[in-house]
């Protein structure tokens, strides 16, 4: 039995981190929360940065409901102006209900910016207090949710990180853990293979649909730019080049289902196994979907280029013998040298994935500074593209 040590929640899920959000429902509080979480060092800010208007943007309200509830986290201080239609409360309660601990500010109900600093530090300090209560302890591997990313993608992504990935997503399911996969416009054209995986009917024409509608927002009436200058730099020469090479990181297992994000909120594992999901490939809003669907990290298969997300620790997995550096986590170069399998490279993986859910840092988990990007689809073109 592989076990790793983390902090269990009162809803059975189990953190590797024990981290404390600041949300601020609306940019006006940005500054604010930000002063804030000078307080606590374990804090991260997460600013919507759409509108203050709820209607249109129950998505991006559901991203910061989840994110929220990551096991990562174990509380929030949620923030507002107080003038736009989002109420704190509706966030703070969910929180609450969920055994983690919450509070809530409104900046114009408290007489202004100072006041609403002075006590939402001394919030802060209440819920740090609350996340001191929560110890390390021995659980499954079986607790553990994985996202697999990848970014900066070039030829070594195809022939050594991104199959190194899979064969470690492979060795996570057979333990009964779960891995999430997203990022559908980058698996256009794997849609028979991926098809002949899915666990029913249902699952793959639930793929099919997903996939198509993803392609149908990126590339309908305009000219898109999939393929990033990098990617062709890289080596890259098609789309489909490029999915092919992005499909290998989803490993060879059954998938479970394909996890949606709507109006209606963000779709998550109900069993352990392999899913496909809606995580966009946008990178800050990918580390987003990740932390709204539960998971505790994230494997990021690249050239050579780094990533992070606050919520979600970040391993990085390389195979350009040439950009690779410091930031990177797992070296996967000696398969391009062929010194090395990807089989053992999947086995390293799997080993730094224990690792960091024990408390090891990630090489730059405290050094590149990333944005909690929250991303949601445009209400306006999904009615458009008759999506909704």
């Amino acid at each position: 039995m592989m076990t790793f040590n983390g902090y269990v929640r009162k809803d059975g899920s189990v953190g590797i981190r024990n981290n404390i959000l600041i949300i601020a429902v609306d940019e006006c509080m940005d500054g604010v929360a930000r002063k804030i979480s000078e307080e606590v060092e374990s804090s991260i800010v997460v600013t919507n940065h759409y509108t203050c208007m709820l209607g249109g943007n129950e998505e991006t309200l559901s991203n910061m409901i989840n994110a929220a509830l990551n096991p990562n986290v174990a509380g929030a201080l949620v923030l507002a102006m107080g003038c736009g239609s989002i109420d704190p409360k509706i966030i703070s309660d969910k929180i609450n209900e969920s055994g983690k601990l919450a509070r809530h500010l409104t900046c114009i109900k408290k007489k202004g910016t100072k006041r609403t600093i002075e006590e939402g530090k001394i919030l802060l300090k209440e819920i740090e207090d609350f996340a001191s209560t929560f110890e390390r302890e021995a659980v499954d591997i079986s607790k553990l949710i994985v996202g697999v990313k990848c970014g900066g993608s070039d030829t070594s992504s195809g022939l050594a990180s991104n199959p190194s990935v899979g064969k470690a997503a492979d060795l996570l399911v057979d333990r009964g853990a779960t891995v999430v996969a997203g990022e559908l416009m980058e698996l256009v054209g794997c849609e028979e293979i991926l098809c002949n995986r899915a666990v029913n009917k249902e699952v793959e024409e639930k793929m099919l649909r997903m996939i198509s509608n993803e392609e149908k927002r990126w590339s309908v009436g305009s000219d898109t730019e999939v393929m990033s200058v990098g990617n062709s730099v890289g080596g890259l020469t098609t789309i489909e080049e490029k999915s092919i090479g992005a499909l290998h990181k989803t490993g060879t297992r059954e998938i479970q289902d394909v996890l949606e994000f709507n109006q209606q909120g963000h779709e998550k594992p109900e069993k352990p196994g392999m899913y496909l999901s809606d995580v966009t490939m946008l990178c800050g809003g990918s580390g987003m979907h990740f932390a709204a669907i539960g998971a505790q990290l994230i494997l990021w298969t690249s050239g050579g280029a780094g990533f992070n997300n606050s919520i979600v620790p970040v391993i990085r997995v390389s195979g350009n013998v040439d950009l690779i550096n410091d930031d990177i986590d797992i070296d996967a170069t000696g398969i391009m040298k062929g010194t090395v399998s990807v089989d053992e490279i999947g086995e390293e993986i799997l080993e730094k994935i224990v690792q960091v859910a024990n408390g090891e840092k990630t090489n730059i988990e405290d050094l590149g500074y990333s944005y909690c990007t929250l991303y949601q689809k445009d209400i306006r073109l999904e009615q458009c593209l008759g999506l909704r």
